[in-house]
């Protein structure tokens, strides 16, 4: 057997990069995140790999490497958060809250992996009139490492969403990162195949499935799964319910009347999902965004499944942790097409 390659997740949240690197046939040997509720989770379902909760501001690459069994990491990945990334000027990459990006860039300078894969938000290649994106390529060319960056749609990829993302990846050797090409076919995952076999209300963790899988994508989604898992339903206020009823499937606020079109704030608000269409990204469950029949804003499983995290993949804690979990997760089917690619160049 061909040996597998060993991979370091930081700033790892619930596991949607891992996930996509085990399913791709690579050791996740641990997940470094501070959020207690997402390494709870990431435990759960990563048997063989430690979820560890540690600040990673604090947390030394030599104490890890203390870790019993662990000898060496041929990848690292993750998502460090960029928050100070929107504040332009020659000094960007110094602002303090961006701290967790040099966090992250004094592991791989630790370990000195095969290679690294670091996710972001698309806009990061644009702030600052590109700064961020050139100090953080000097950054890791500086340490040795030859750099690759793209922006993927998910939803080129099997994941039935139109979630876009950067990627960064770094080489130690002087090979050229092919980014992986989109799927040949045209037809993408809608959100009815995604989850139209799930129930309208809330059922109790571990309900065996009322009914037959409708698509491709749902038979794939429930492989190992002994039921229907995270699936409870918010209860929205009746003038709530009655404003959502207005707005048709794949609809938003322009669907309302002109004086209920200002009554949410923000230009998201109102919206449904299009039964015909991958869905728009999910977010961390902020109650603006609907299903495309029901009248009520997707359960955690249901956002699960447009994450493309497979229904045995089960989210701890309470609902509103759980949405912010998935909402804040890499697609595991993204992350294994990334990981796929990468294999040969190491």
């Amino acid at each position: 057997m061909r040996e597998q390659k060993t991979v370091l997740d930081l700033f790892c949240g619930c596991g949607g990069l891992s996930k996509g690197f085990i399913d791709a046939g690579y050791n996740v040997v641990a997940g470094i995140d501070n959020w207690g509720d997402a390494i709870e989770t990431f435990n759960r379902n990563h048997s063989g790999s430690k979820g560890i909760c540690k600040d990673l501001l604090t947390y030394e690459p030599s104490e890890f490497q203390n870790m019993e069994c662990i000898s060496n990491i041929d990848v690292i990945v993750g998502g460090p958060p960029c928050q100070g990334f929107s504040i332009a000027g020659k000094r960007i990459i110094d602002d303090e809250r961006n701290q967790l990006y040099k966090s992250f860039l004094k592991f791989v300078e630790f370990f000195r992996p095969k290679a690294f894969v670091m996710e972001n938000v698309p806009n990061i290649l644009s702030i600052g009139g590109g700064a961020v994106k050139s100090q953080i390529i000097s950054d890791f060319e500086l340490i040795g490492y030859n750099m690759t960056y793209e922006t993927l749609l998910a939803s080129d990829f099997g994941v039935p969403q139109n979630r876009r993302r950067t990627f960064f990846v770094g080489l130690l050797n002087k090979d050229i990162f092919n980014f992986p090409k989109p799927n040949a076919s045209s037809c993408k995952v809608t959100s009815s195949e995604a989850i139209s076999d799930l129930p309208k209300g809330s059922v109790p963790d571990g309900l065996p499935y009322t009914n037959r899988p409708k698509s491709e994508y749902q038979t794939r989604m429930r492989c190992g799964s002994s039921g229907i898992y995270n699936h409870t339903e918010t209860l929205h206020k009746e003038k709530t319910i009655e404003i959502i009823k207005m707005v048709p499937d794949g609809g938003n606020y322009k669907d309302l009347p002109a004086h209920l079109q200002s009554t949410r704030k923000v230009n998201i608000a109102w919206t449904r999902l299009n039964s015909n269409k991958p869905s728009f990204t999910i977010d961390t469950g902020h109650n603006h965004h609907f299903h495309y029949l029901y009248d009520r804003v997707p359960t955690a499983r249901e956002s699960a499944r447009l994450q493309s995290f497979p229904d045995n993949f089960i989210f701890a804690r309470g609902k509103t942790s759980q949405l912010k979990q998935i909402g804040n997760a890499v697609p595991p089917m993204l992350a294994k097409a990334i990981a796929e690619a990468l294999r040969g160049h190491i």
